[in-house]
């Protein structure tokens, strides 16, 4: 018998059927002797529906109560899937995240998590009840609502399994589990079986939308077993997310590609190149919660130089009228910028032991002549800008000359 840690996200519980389809599954793995505890997030698209009711009477919603109205999502699914599994004779209880003491910071809108008391979930566990507990949602320190940001539920799934060291949390989505690349644009795309957990950090931070980052970072400091699964198909193994040091782990140099189109590339032209002017230009951004990802200064030449980085595309006009107020100020000759460019990553720790990689890759963007805007690396990753133009064909190619469509 295991403690099993189950997340459905919005489309797995996007209806009353689906619900109860979910229903159905977790009776399975109670039947099979284990103990359950589901995490769910709100019905597909109610989460929107939710903001837009809040933008409709504020056009910068309070973060304070804008927690308030998107957590009732999440506590409308648990009411259901307690119902349908007490329809089909299985004990089962629903939790909002202050009930279960999710206790976090009071970052509303983007909380983090502190501490989580598990005591109550124990009980009910021990007397043979399913224990479904809402995803993304917590409570501060002074009983205010909060929650986790978009994607929180994966989150409070892999926080729960570490509190009640769960002997695994399996993430249940519209996919069966963590392919080589996005196959809508590769079909050639494989289903991997094991990935790392360095390798898909890297993968959710460069934009694979399997798994939020914040649950893998959170897996891969508390030890959890992580396992990505199909709340579509009954059958499979899904993609069970580990460690390097695994025996059964894939061996290949390049594990997967992962690509972002929101990205925007600004360029500062002319700017003294003297100490502190990066942070004379990146400060203002950093001020204004703007995240910056790619970052290239030239060298200098003649005593200036060009600082170029990437924001979100979202972001874009927000950044580049902050750099325009200061453009006197930091002594900027121009300002141009792009927002029609895509990010394309390749991924695998197996790129600390071979060189070459990098190489290769550039290689075959220049075969197809597909012009390189700027570079970014780690040990495990080499990322690239491109026009967005020639996105799908870059990653196409990237994932032939690697090895990828190929059987491990």
């Amino acid at each position: 018998m295991a403690l099993i840690v189950q997340k459905y996200g919005g489309t797995s519980v996007g209806t009353t059927e689906r619900i109860k389809n979910v229903a159905r599954r977790v009776a399975k793995w109670k039947a099979q002797g284990h103990d359950v505890v589901v995490v769910v997030s709100a019905m597909s698209g109610e989460t929107n529906r939710l903001i837009a009711l809040a933008k409709d009477i504020q056009d910068y919603p309070d973060p304070r109560e804008l927690d308030v109205i998107v957590s009732t999502g999440e506590q409308v699914t648990i009411g259901l899937l307690a119902m349908a599994l007490k329809e089909i004779g299985v004990p089962a209880k629903s939790y909002c995240g202050w009930q279960v003491k999710v206790v976090t910071d009071q970052a509303h809108t983007k909380a983090r998590i502190q501490s989580i008391d598990e005591g109550v979930m124990r009980g009910d566990l021990k007397e043979g009840r399913v224990v479904i507990v809402a995803g993304f949602q917590g409570v501060d320190e002074e009983g205010n609502i909060t929650t986790l940001g978009r994607g929180g539920s994966d989150t409070s799934a892999v926080a729960l399994a570490a509190a009640l060291k769960a002997d695994e949390c399996q993430i249940y989505t519209d996919v069966d589990g963590v392919y080589t690349t996005d196959p809508r644009v590769v079909p050639e795309a494989r289903r991997l079986k094991t990935v790392t957990f360095e390798e898909m950090i890297e993968m959710a931070s460069l934009g694979s939308k399997v798994l939020q980052i914040r649950s893998v970072e959170f897996a891969g400091k508390y030890k959890v077993r992580l396992r990505v699964l199909s709340s579509f198909e009954d059958e499979g193994e899904g993609t069970l997310i580990t460690f390097e040091e695994d025996e059964s782990m894939e061996k290949a140099v390049v594990a997967g590609i992962a690509f972002d189109r929101n990205e925007a590339r600004i360029n500062v032209k002319g700017v003294p190149d003297k100490p502190g002017i990066a942070y004379q230009i990146l400060g203002p951004i950093a001020d204004a919660n703007i995240e910056v990802d790619m970052i290239i200064q030239n060298v200098g030449e003649n005593g200036t130089t060009d600082f170029s980085f990437t924001v979100p595309r979202g972001e874009f006009n927000r950044a580049l009228t902050i750099l325009r107020e200061v453009q006197t100020h930091i002594g900027a000759a121009k300002i141009d910028a792009d927002d029609k460019v895509a990010k394309i990553s390749i991924v695998g720790v197996g790129m600390r032991s071979h060189c070459g990689i990098a190489s290769t890759m550039f290689r075959t963007l220049a075969e197809e002549g597909i012009n390189i805007q700027m570079i970014s690396t780690s040990e495990i990753k080499v990322s690239v800008l491109v026009d967005e133009k020639y996105l799908e064909l870059a990653v196409r190619v990237l994932h032939k000359v690697f090895g990828l469509d190929q059987a491990a």
